[in-house]
């Protein structure tokens, strides 16, 4: 009788699952069915709106020729009427001065046809002079009106060959034109046939930190950029913080969205790193992207030996008890605890006001920003090697580089390595941008916005170096992410061109 129950049980979870998946199903109808009833109602009133913007055209075209015909008709006829007025005055003065002539032949006193004859031969000279008897006999206008006809044989049968908007194609992306640079990634597509009601393109895009076809399993949301007129976009004042970026398309007309294109995949590597905390000095407050002075910040130091002293006494007597009983006595509801792990370094301590990045630059070209606070009176910025001592300061030992901004008392710029300075002779900029290839040995400072060059040191490194930051009575913020702009590859291109002249490098004794 279990087997059974337990049978009847299974038939019934199947049923109720079937039941349940049969009443989503007729919902999706449902609402499926009340789509296609408001979707229809749309198109219809789409479509009566298309029609009615066409029968107006036809009517507005239909009204101007007409008032062209009309104008034209009123044209000649006003041509043809004041050449008609002219002409019958011109018959009644010829009418008239043949009646006299003709009177003129019937007398016959010699003295009184002589004078007539004369006056008759004046007033012929007076009458065939004046303008309405010396008018043409050619017709000013014509009554043709075929000028003005039409055809609407091609007309018709384009109107004959009306249908629906066609779904267009997808888009093909111009792999080799598409170019990521400065941050900014430039994309190039094509429609595989011409495609006039094509009204705008829609694009996709998002990160990815894998090469290839999306993954279904770690999708990100898809940045939309809409009603794009032309056939190719650029995304600027990007951060490149994934190592990929993949892009989609698609082309619309009036009516529909047509289907996505291949995505592609471009590559968008950057150097990307935060403050390391752990490093940081106690009168720092690092966050991942900017560091602040923080003059309180080494006084819980204080409490926190204290509580180390404590926990230690703590830590005694429970060795004792443990030595009397052969085991510890945790306290009521808590579980021993293993010992926090030791970082990879000792905080910065001392004078040494200084935190580093997270990430080690191991090889290869990289490049990162920097800005100071507002009213920050001292700070640095460089790399060093990771075994950097804790009491050591940038600048000062064979294994750090840098430059440092002092606006404290004596305002000064100047380059640091080894414990020499070079004055830098200009003006600090707002924001400071760091290159550094490793392989190469260089390290140049920029200006960030003219990428002016503010410093280079050339060297070899002889192993793996971090950022490095130094701040006192004011704030760092980092931007990371980024590309090496291409002044600064083109600058360093030329200066290699140049065989690393020294005169161009403002290099120090190393």
């Amino acid at each position: 009788m279990d087997s059974q129950k337990e049978a009847l049980q299974r038939i019934i979870t199947t049923l109720a699952n079937k039941n349940e998946e049969l009443h989503n199903f007729i919902e999706t109808l449902n609402h499926l069915l009340a789509g296609v009833q408001v979707n229809s109602s749309r198109v219809v009133s789409d479509l009566e709106e298309e029609f009615d913007t066409l029968f107006s055209i036809l009517e507005e075209a239909k009204e101007s020729m007409t008032n062209t015909i009309k104008q034209e008709q009123a044209r000649k006829s006003h041509e043809l009427q004041n050449q008609m007025l002219q002409s019958t005055n011109a018959l009644e003065s010829s009418e008239e001065l043949l009646e006299f002539a003709t009177h003129a032949l019937d007398i016959k006193d010699q003295e009184a046809f002589t004078k007539v004859s004369n006056a008759v031969l004046l007033y012929v000279r007076v009458v065939t002079m004046a303008p309405a008897f010396r008018l043409t006999m050619k017709p000013k206008a014509t009554d043709t009106m075929s000028h003005l006809m039409v055809d609407f044989s091609q007309e018709r049968q384009l109107l004959q060959g009306l249908r629906f908007l066609p779904v267009p194609r997808a888009p093909e992306f111009e792999v080799q034109d598409c170019l990521v640079v400065d941050n900014a990634v430039t994309v190039v597509w094509r429609m595989p046939a011409e495609d006039s009601k094509i009204d705008h393109h829609i694009l996709e895009y998002r990160k990815a930190n894998h090469e290839g076809l999306p993954r279904v399993q770690d999708e990100r949301c898809w940045e939309i950029v809409d009603n794009i007129k032309t056939t190719e976009y650029t995304l600027t004042g990007l951060k490149f913080d994934s190592k990929f970026m993949n892009f989609r398309v698609r082309a619309c007309n009036k009516a529909a969205a047509g289907d996505y294109s291949d995505p592609v995949t471009l590559e968008t590597k950057a150097f990307n790193f935060g403050f390391d905390p752990s490093s940081s000095h106690l009168n720092l407050k690092v966050e991942e992207n900017s560091v602040e002075w923080d003059p309180q910040g080494s006084k819980g130091l204080d409490s926190k030996v204290k509580g180390k002293e404590n926990k230690g006494s703590a830590h005694l007597t429970n060795l004792k008890n443990m030595t009397r009983s052969g085991t510890p006595s945790p306290k009521r509801g808590s579980t021993p605890r293993s010992p926090a792990p030791r970082g990879g370094r000792d905080r910065f301590t001392g004078e040494s006001y200084t935190v580093l990045g997270d990430t080690s630059i191991d090889s290869g070209q990289h490049y990162w920003e920097v800005e100071a606070l507002k009213d920050c009176k001292s700070y640095s910025m460089g790399v060093a090697y990771r075994n950097m001592g804790k009491f050591d300061q940038l600048g000062k030992t064979n294994s750090t580089w840098c430059i440092h901004v002092n606006n404290w008392l004596q305002s000064s710029f100047a380059a640091k390595h080894n414990n020499k300075a070079k004055s830098l002779e200009v003006a600090v900029p707002e924001r400071i941008g760091v290159y550094c290839d490793l392989d190469g040995g260089l390290l140049s400072f920029y200006n960030a916005d003219s990428k002016q060059l503010l410093h280079m040191f050339k060297t070899k490194f002889s192993q793996p170096v971090v950022p490095a930051f130094m701040v006192w009575c004011g704030g760092l913020s980092l931007m990371t992410g980024l590309q090496v702009p291409s002044a600064i590859r083109s600058f360093q291109k030329a200066e290699n061109g140049l065989g690393g002249s020294n005169s161009s490098l403002n290099n120090m004794p190393q």
